[in-house]
């Protein structure tokens, strides 16, 4: 009955942890840009087929159970997100995959969120992080516009002012996006991923919503809270199958 105990706690951690997840998403379905995170469930080896100090102290039957329901690292769906039409000529969407490249002070980071403003020095910056987000181009440097001309992008990422060629925003894909690690602010570190130019096509005037749907994630939500609920009651039925069989042994005794 112990070993029951341990799966059902096991189960009510899992499906905690998935309804944080699931409560972020949902937090953020009309945040641009905004990748939803998957919670991905593994089970739990015993600890005599992982550790290998562990296999004297064996036991034939109980090292075929599973060791229950354990969670993986967090997977960010990189799915493309609906693309929304603004009309701001700063506001742009990347077709496919792609990052932009920004600095966020003096680190490096990626995101989707294209919504662009300018700031008095006259660099292009995001609309998030209060303008100390800095978007790059293809050398990794600040992209710095005339603020009293007006500014196009056009589906090659290039900037202009009338027939002016700025610069090019820095878009990249990245080799392995489960080592992008998102780090607040819809940003991306990425932790030892490598990366190269994207040839992904933009679109000026649009912004990329959400890939969180709302109606997944109620639904989502309402699937989580019964699966802990269910876990929960089987904790219940179990502690109190122990507490009448050691009330019932006793009395034998």
């Amino acid at each position: 009955m112990e070993y029951g105990l341990w799966l059902s706690a096991a189960g009510m951690q899992v499906n905690e942890y998935r309804q944080a997840l699931t409560t972020n998403n949902l937090a953020n379905v009309d945040t641009v840009g905004f990748k939803h995170d998957l919670a991905v469930i593994q089970e739990r080896r015993v600890e005599s087929r992982t550790d290998p100090l562990g296999a004297a102290y064996g036991d034939r039957l109980l090292d075929n159970l599973t060791g229950g329901p354990w969670v993986r690292p967090t997977y960010h769906s990189f799915e493309q997100g609906p693309l929304n039409h603004t009309g701001n000529s700063l506001d742009v969407a990347i077709e496919g995959d792609g990052l932009f490249t920004v600095r966020d002070g003096a680190d490096v980071r990626y995101t989707r969120d294209g919504r662009m403003s300018i700031n008095d020095k006259g660099e292009l910056v995001s609309v998030v992080g209060e303008g100390r987000i800095r978007f790059l181009d293809e050398a990794g440097s600040p992209i710095v516009v005339n603020r009293g001309r007006p500014v196009t992008i056009g589906s090659d990422g290039v900037v202009r002012q009338g027939d002016a060629r700025v610069a090019r925003l820095g878009v990249v894909d990245v080799d392995d996006t489960n080592q992008l690690r998102k780090v607040g602010k819809n940003l991306f570190l990425a932790d030892g991923a490598t990366s190269r130019p994207s040839g992904s096509a933009l679109r000026a005037g649009f912004v990329e919503g959400s890939t969180m749907s709302p109606v997944d994630g109620l639904a989502g939500m309402i699937e989580v809270s019964r699966a802990y609920e269910m876990n929960a009651r089987m904790l219940s039925l179990q502690d109190s199958l122990i507490g009448q069989a050691v009330s019932r042994v006793g009395r034998l005794s």
